[in-house]
C-alpha cells in the first residue's frame, strides 16, 4: 500500500497520467513478495497473477475488465465517482469470504482443502486417543500391536544379493545399472531396519527385553496404523497410511525383482524408486554417450501416450523411457485430443496416462501450446532443500497456460 500510495502521489504531483507498471511489479512481485517465495513455481504464481491483475486494460472503458463475476458478485475497479465514500460502500458491498474461483482456482480446490483439514484434525485425534487398554476387538493393545507385526514381518522378503547381481551386470554396467545398485542397497536396508524393528518390539512385548522409546514409537505407529519413523527415514516420501504403505512396498519389491531378473522394465514406475530423479538422469547421460552430446546441454522433455496403463504399452522406446504412475492435480487429462481439460467437480485426482520421457539437447527443444508442470513427490507439493520436486512434464492445452497456474496444477508420484 505504501508503494502505491507514493507512486499515485508522484503521479498525480507530477500530473502524468502513464501507471509506471512494470516498477510496481517489479517492487510488488520480486522486492517485496518475491524475497519470501523461494519455490520457482511459486514465483510463477506471484508473475501470473501481476500479469492478469497489473495493467491499463482494468481501466479500460471500451472493454470493462473483471477480475471475476458470476450471478452473484461482480469484481471490478468501480465506476469513477470522486468520492471517497461511494467507493468505500462498493468495496464493502462484497462478500467478507471469497470462493476459490474469485483467485483462478477451480471449486474443486476448497474440496482439497476441507479434505486435508479433515485429515489433520483425525491424526491428531488418533495420536490423542489412549494409548492403553482394550482395542475394542476383545483383545488387548500388546496383542494386537503383536498380531500386525507378525503379519508385516511374514511379508518381509529377502534381502537382495547385492554382490551375485553386480557380477551378473559386471560386463554390462551402464547408468541405469547403477541406479539399480543403489536403489537395491537402500532397500536392503529399509528391510534389515524393519526386520530388526519388528523383532525387538515382540521381544519387548513379551518382556525379554525392556521397551526403549523407538520400540514405542514404532509400536504406537503399528497400533495407530501409521509408518514408524524410524521405517519412514529409509522409504521414499509419502502421506499413505500403513495398510496402503505396504501394497506399495511389495509393488517396489516387485518392480525391482523384475529388473533383476529380466532386465529394466518397459515401463517404469517411478513411485518404485527411492530417488526416481536419479533414473531420469542416469537416463540423460546414457543418452549423451551414445549420441556425444554434452551433459550439460542436455535436457528431458515429455510426451502423454495413448496408453492409459502400463499394461497397455505394446512397444518399448528406442530413445528415453516410459514412464507409469503419475497423478494429475488440478486438473483433467482429454485422452481422446491429448490435452488438458478442466476437470468434472469432486474429481481432485486424476491418473495420467503413460508419459514417455525423452532427452534431447536443450537448443533443439521448441515447444508450443505446452504447460510445463512440476511433478512431486506426494500431494503436500513440498521443495525443501532440493527434495520433493522430481521433474518438470510438458503436458499439450489449448488454453493459455495462465490458467492452469492459478488453477493450482500438478502431477504427483504418490496418491494419498
Amino acid at each position: 500500500m505504501d508503494i502505491l500510495k507514493t507512486y499515485l502521489r508522484k503521479a498525480f504531483e507530477l500530473s502524468d497520467d502513464k501507471i509506471p507498471w512494470g516498477s510496481l511489479k517489479y517492487l510488488i512481485g520480486e522486492v517485496m513478495y518475491g524475497g519470501r517465495a523461494i519455490d520457482n513455481f511459486d514465483r510463477r504464481v506471484l508473475t501470473t497473477y501481476m500479469d492478469e491483475y497489473f495493467g491499463d486494460f482494468i481501466f479500460d472503458a471500451f472493454q470493462p475488465f473483471h477480475f471475476y463475476h458470476n450471478e452473484d458478485v461482480d469484481y471490478k475497479i468501480p465506476e469513477d465517482q470522486g468520492n471517497k465514500d461511494s467507493y468505500v460502500d462498493f468495496i464493502e458491498g462484497l462478500p467478507l469470504s471469497n470462493t476459490p474461483e474469485v483467485f483462478g482456482l477451480h471449486p474443486n480446490a476448497e474440496i482439497g482443502y476441507y479434505t486435508q483439514a479433515a485429515r489433520a484434525m483425525w491424526e491428531n485425534l488418533v495420536d490423542l486417543q489412549p494409548q492403553t487398554g482394550d482395542t475394542g476387538g476383545g483383545i488387548s493393545r500388546d496383542d494386537f500391536i503383536s498380531n500386525v507385526a507378525k503379519d508385516i514381518q511374514n511379508k518381509i522378503p529377502a534381502q537382495f544379493e547385492l554382490d551375485k547381481i553386480h557380477r551378473n551386470f559386471a560386463n554390462n554396467i551402464t547408468p541405469t545399472t547403477v541406479v539399480l545398485l543403489q536403489e537395491l542397497e537402500r532397500w536392503n536396508k529399509l528391510i534389515e531396519r524393519m526386520s530388526k524393528s519388528l523383532v525387538e518390539l515382540q521381544r519387548a512385548l513379551a518382556g525379554e527385553v525392556g521397551m526403549s522409546n523407538e520400540l514405542d514409537e514404532v509400536a504406537r505407529a503399528l497400533f495407530n496404523g501409521q509408518i514408524p519413523s524410524i521405517w519412514r527415514k529409509l522409504a521414499p516420501d509419502t502421506l499413505k497410511s500403513l495398510g496402503n504403505w505396504m501394497e506399495h512396498y511389495k509393488r517396489r519389491f516387485d518392480q525391482y525383482t523384475g529388473w533383476v531378473n529380466e532386465g529394466e522394465p518397459a515401463v517404469m514406475w517411478l513411485s518404485g524408486l527411492h530417488i526416481p530423479e536419479s533414473y531420469l538422469t542416469a537416463l540423460v547421460q546414457a543418452t549423451c554417450r551414445k549420441n556425444g552430446w554434452p551433459l550439460d546441454r542436455s535436457t528431458l522433455y515429455t510426451q502423454v501416450t495413448k496408453w492409459s496403463t502400463a499394461e497397455e504399452v505394446t512397444e518399448r522406446t528406442h530413445q528415453g523411457c516410459f514412464v507409469s504412475g503419475l497423478y494429475l492435480e488440478g486438473a483433467a487429462w482429454d485422452l481422446e485430443n491429448c490435452c488438458l481439460i478442466r476437470p468434472k467437480p469432486k474429481e481432485l485426482v486424476q491418473e495420467l496416462p503413460v508419459l514417455k520421457v525423452i532427452p534431447i539437447e536443450a537448443h533443439r527443444l521448441k515447444l508450443q501450446n505446452t504447460f510445463t508442470t512440476p511433478v512431486y513427490t506426494t500431494s503436500m507439493r513440498r521443495n525443501a532443500m532440493g527434495v520433493g520436486l522430481v521433474f518438470q512434464a510438458d503436458l499439450h492445452t489449448h488454453e493459455h497456460i495462465s490458467h492452469w497456474i492459478l488453477q493450482g496444477v500438478c502431477l504427483t508420484l504418490n496418491s494419498d
